[in-house]
């Protein structure tokens, strides 16, 4: 069979599919190369011989629409992705957050990163707080839960070993502090993993989150790119419910919450950084 799927047959059977699992077509114009290739793989693993094929199994078999489900979340991540956004993170949400938290008698700044993949941003998160802000935090402490849908990524993400290209982005006397050799890869110290908690969790489904709810959220490149009006507005409803006001919810560039959205209102006029308002 051949391993090469042609791009329009790759455009039709996504602009038919995407739709019936909840998630939008222009999310994924530009990886459609991408998730068409895992996509493939799936359908050679089935012996078949076209995505016309594929998709007569799926009108046939709703358990290959879950398969199918897991094999469309795409997993792009990097330390230190979009430099801007962590630079803000660093130099002022965190910091409010913890003026906030100790203004409250609170000691500890809550995160939550949905769809975290190998754990790349989660681990920035905790690399950025212990080099950057847990000195001047006053005793506030800080915890990340770090949630994806897909069990092999996690595995990875707790190992926390990556190759150079990975950490690429960060800043040099960051990667010295943090990062040794490990071979040809690089290996994140235990004391910065020591913060960040691995879950497998699915964004559309009932919320984690602890008792007293969490102060920072980062979805980005996941719900707002993918999932169509009604999934989107699913996840806000599921992050109104595990923040209190004050709270921060971080998007991806570009993306956004809806305009009639009261709960979270804009909180930077250069990054996609929403705060919980009501």
């Amino acid at each position: 069979m051949s391993t090469i799927v042609a791009d329009d047959d790759c455009v039709a059977f996504l602009q038919w599919a995407l739709p019936r699992l909840g998630r939008r077509w222009d999310g994924y114009r530009k990886v459609r190369r991408r998730v068409c290739r895992v996509i493939w793989r799936r359908v050679g693993e089935l012996d078949l011989p076209s995505l016309a094929e594929y998709r007569r199994r799926l009108e046939h078999d709703p358990a290959e629409w879950v398969h199918l489900d897991r094999l469309v979340d795409v997993t792009i991540s990097r330390f230190y992705r979009d430099r801007s956004v962590f630079d803000h993170l660093r130099s002022e949400i965190l910091p409010l957050l913890v003026r906030r938290a100790r203004a409250a008698g609170r000691d500890t700044v809550h995160a939550w990163c949905t769809g975290c993949a190998c754990g790349e941003e989660p681990y920035t998160l905790s690399v950025m707080w212990d080099l950057c802000v847990a000195e001047q935090a006053g005793g506030v402490g800080f915890d990340v839960l770090a949630t994806d849908v897909k069990p092999v990524v996690l595995r990875r993400a707790r190992e926390a070993r990556y190759p150079p290209s990975s950490v690429r982005d960060l800043p040099q006397e960051w990667r010295a502090a943090a990062f040794r050799g490990e071979g040809e890869d690089v290996l994140l110290t235990v004391e910065h993993r020591r913060r960040v908690r691995f879950v497998e969790h699915d964004v559309r489904d009932a919320p984690p989150g602890p008792p007293a709810g969490f102060d920072l959220i980062l979805c980005r490149y996941q719900a707002f790119t993918y999932f169509d009006e009604a999934g989107r507005r699913s996840a806000l409803d599921a992050f109104a419910r595990v923040t209190r006001p004050g709270a921060v919810l971080v998007l991806g560039r570009r993306e956004t919450v809806p305009e009639d959205e009261h709960r979270f209102t804009p909180l930077s006029a250069t990054q996609s950084v929403f705060e919980r308002t009501v």
